[in-house]
């Protein structure tokens, strides 16, 4: 290929890519924008810590089981208007949660949210792959890592200002323009040609039964603080998703089209990469939600500043990605770069879970920017080296299989140190129920009205809080949310031993459509073989040799000896 040439043909992947790169960052921006905000925002709309939890759940929870749907439309149907279709919900959602009213209204909207941002997560992964091969894939992982960190840091920073400034409803109306420009972009510069299916089925059985099994685990999992953990309750939810699970389980095995095929999971890498996901998903999702509550309820931080003191986080994992994504193209080694993410996983988790009120700030960013490191090294190279893995023909299913199971490890990762944070608060503030009672005396009606609200479950921002019992919050709340950090320990450790076992396959040089046109024409050949021989058509077409040919085969007792047409001619002449 000539210089022009190849200029020219990176020019067009970087057109098509940027389409993609804008709708990834609409899906990022929808879940972190309103993280260092939220208190304000709950506390406005008059919500509890419960429903606190939800509004970030239910987004979650509604990417996590419509991402496998994506996933497997994307195998069947064009997907390219699919990814028109997710930015159309995506953007009808956020004019919906701006104009919320009350905490159920902003849960329902951020639950279509979730809708949209999983078919924006599942497809640009999916359009990627059909535009880039897994070895060059390096080269540009660094454009969406940054395009993540900007959403992992400048969300919560764009939402805090909005907030202090124009109001809270911005964090989600700043959504609107940036869908639409992602739907121009990719309408006008995305092209790809997909082969369509005979026959297009859905398993629409599947998608009941998954969406029961999730959504019964999380709303158990919310709430398991109020009913105990034994109790009917749990045993009810509990056990309706499981026997969901188990049901799903049999009908994926029978059904001509699964929504997730069962036997994905004899692949070994799908199975191991599925493992190290869901750790991420907790990293990902559940220490920058509870890092923004820790910056401004646990050191009375603004929403602004709070965005602010998680960038080295964000730092972290773009350059972490940008230079292990250029030694991965160069190279095609990537094993040792995953092992090493994993590890600091488990170091940056850690330390997150030894935060205090009074830990400096330097060491709470090292903190964050291990754990940062650490996701950039393993999010974007376990999808790649699962979509290295996978038959070219279930690249969608496969990539949204992974991307299910971290948002479902996202999404129970948030539940749970959920949970953890208001059960450890509540024990807390028990025991300095003392310190707490006379701070609330001193300060009058004021100190009643502050006592209805934590008696409801709500965390305020300490900084709108009097300096008595704004101390005793701080201390209090520092101590639960490093409890809650403890939650993803054991699971970061689970995601080192599944990468450490993760089979170390070279890495393709070829995108999807490369090769599914390669598999075609291998199977055209494999269908033409047994007329092929070891004559050149020159050979053929010498009648000598053509009839010992077939006097050669003959003989063999393998065909009957034909009558050359020639031959036939001449004795016709006769």
């Amino acid at each position: 290929m000539s210089t022009t040439e190849e200029k020219r043909a990176t020019r067009l992947k970087l057109e098509a890519l940027s389409g993609l790169l804008l709708a990834m960052f609409c899906s990022m921006l929808s879940m972190t924008v309103v993280g260092s905000s939220m208190p304000i925002i709950v506390d406005d709309l008059g919500g509890t810590q419960t429903q606190y939890t939800w509004v970030i759940t239910m987004t979650l929870l509604t990417t996590a089981i419509s991402t496998p749907i994506w996933g497997k439309l994307a195998d069947l149907v064009n997907r390219k208007v699919l990814m028109l279709v997710a930015l159309v919900i995506f953007v009808l959602a956020s004019a919906g949660a701006g104009a919320s009213q009350t905490a159920e209204m902003l849960i329902f909207f951020r639950a279509l949210q979730g809708i949209g941002g999983g078919g924006l997560q599942s497809l640009s992964q999916v359009l990627m792959a059909d535009v880039l091969s897994p070895r060059e894939r390096g080269k540009y992982m660094g454009l969406f890592a940054g395009v993540m960190s900007i959403g992992l840091v400048g969300g919560p920073l764009l939402g805090g200002v909005l907030t202090d400034s124009v109001g809270w409803h911005w964090n989600f109306y700043v959504g609107i323009p940036l869908g639409i420009a992602a739907f121009i972009v990719l309408t006008k510069t995305l092209r790809i040609q997909q082969a369509k299916p005979a026959k297009i089925r859905i398993d629409y059985v599947g998608i009941v039964l998954l969406s029961v099994a999730a959504g019964f685990l999380l709303v158990w999992i919310s709430n398991v603080q109020s009913y105990g953990w034994v109790s009917w309750e749990t045993l009810y939810m509990v056990g309706v998703s499981v026997v969901a699970t188990i049901v799903f389980i049999i009908v994926e095995i029978r059904v001509a089209e699964p929504l997730i095929p069962m036997h994905l999971f004899r692949n070994r890498t799908f199975t191991l990469a599925v493992l190290a996901s869901i750790s991420i998903g907790v990293s990902m999702f559940g220490t920058s939600v509870y890092l923004a509550q820790y910056m401004q309820v646990s050191r009375g931080f603004g929403p602004t500043e709070a965005g602010l003191m998680t960038i080295p986080m964000a730092a972290g994992m773009m350059g972490s990605s940008v230079v292990i994504g250029q030694l991965v193209s160069r190279t095609g080694r990537w094993k040792r770069y995953v092992v090493l993410g994993g590890a600091l996983m488990i170091a940056g988790t850690s330390l997150l879970s030894t935060l205090q009120y009074d830990t400096p700030l330097w060491m709470a960013g090292v903190f964050m920017f291990l754990l940062g490191a650490g996701t950039g090294m393993t999010m974007q190279n376990l999808v790649l080296v699962v979509q290295n893995a996978s038959d070219p023909r279930e690249i969608g299913v496969a990539s949204s299989g992974v991307n299910f199971f971290r948002s479902v490890g996202g999404t129970t990762g948030v539940a749970v140190m959920g949970s953890v944070l208001a059960a450890s608060m509540t024990q807390r503030l028990e025991d300095r129920a003392a310190d707490v009672k006379a701070a609330m005396m001193e300060l009058g009606p004021q100190g009643a009205e502050i006592a209805d609200k934590l008696a409801g479950g709500s965390l305020p921002p300490t900084r709108e809080l009097p300096e008595p019992i704004a101390v005793i919050i701080e201390q209090v709340s520092a101590v639960a949310i490093s409890h809650a950090f403890l939650v993803g320990v054991p699971l970061a450790v689970l995601s080192l031993i599944a990468i450490c076992f993760l089979p170390n396959r070279a890495l393709n040089q070829k995108n999807t459509q490369e090769q599914l046109i390669d598999g075609a024409a291998e199977e055209a050949g494999e269908q033409s073989a047994p007329d092929d021989d070891a004559w050149s058509e020159a050979d053929r077409e010498h009648l000598g040799l053509s009839e010992a040919r077939d006097v050669a085969f003959a003989s063999t007792g393998a065909i009957r000896l034909p009558a050359h047409p020639t031959k036939k001619d001449d004795d016709d002449d006769r």
